[in-house]
Formats: C-alpha cells, structure tokens, sequence
C-alpha cells in the first residue's frame, strides 16, 4: 500500500479540541503591530478548531449498583461537546498542548479551558 492511499489522521479524544492556532502578529487598538515574541505572555489565545472528541464518558445510571466487571459490552455514551468543527475558540494559553502533525503546529485543548466560541451562521435568537 502506498502512503497516499492510507493518510495519517488525528483522532481527538475524551473532551478535548484540536485547534489551528492564530499566527503572525497582532494589531493592537492603537494600530501597534506586536510580534509573535511580544504575543506569548498573554494568558488568552485564539485559534480555529480543527476537531474535537466525542465528550465526556458518561456511566449509565442504572449501572452504578452493579459491580464494575459485570457490565459487558462497548456501549458508551457521552456527554457531548459544545465546541463543533469550524468554531473559533478563545482559550486559556496555560492549558493548551502544543504538537507538531505532518508539519503543521496545533494545539490541544480541553473543553474546560475554552472560554468562548465563535460560531457563524446561527439564527438569531428570539429575546
């Protein structure tokens, strides 16, 4: 088989986000551009997300009387995400595990430390 044919993919788990960080400087509200060097001391990032796993691993509630090795079967269910493909993340730089994939830089994150998403192309909400 050739490499082509069988492409490497990363696959996100538990409640974590993969995510294409923001690069480059930065405009500041003044019109200063900061480099990237004057960019890592801040405690907040943004990014892109790329993907993210199925949630967090939920037991099911009639379960938890029984003895753990008696429950059978691969059947789990989560408790799903917030954080869809395409949003665009604000979140906590301390937090953030940076990895390097085929070349490219991304960062993983877990759900607990997005602050905010930016989702395009939801209706508007009634008041």
């Amino acid at each position: 088989m050739r490499d082509d044919e069988n492409p490497k993919r990363l696959i996100v788990v538990g409640d974590r986000v993969l995510i294409s960080p923001e690069e480059g400087e930065e405009r500041t509200n003044v019109g200063l551009y900061l480099p990237p060097t004057a960019l890592e001391s801040r405690q907040v990032q943004g990014g892109r997300i790329i993907a993210t796993g199925p949630g967090t691993p939920m037991t099911e509630p009639a379960s938890m009387d029984d003895e753990p090795w008696k429950i059978h079967g691969p059947d789990v269910k989560y408790l799903p995400m917030q954080a869809q493909v395409g949003d665009y993340a604000l979140f906590f730089r301390k937090a953030a595990v940076e990895i390097t994939f085929e070349g490219k830089k991304y960062l993983v994150v877990p759900q607990a430390a997005i602050l905010v998403l930016v989702r395009e192309g939801l209706a508007a909400s009634p008041e």
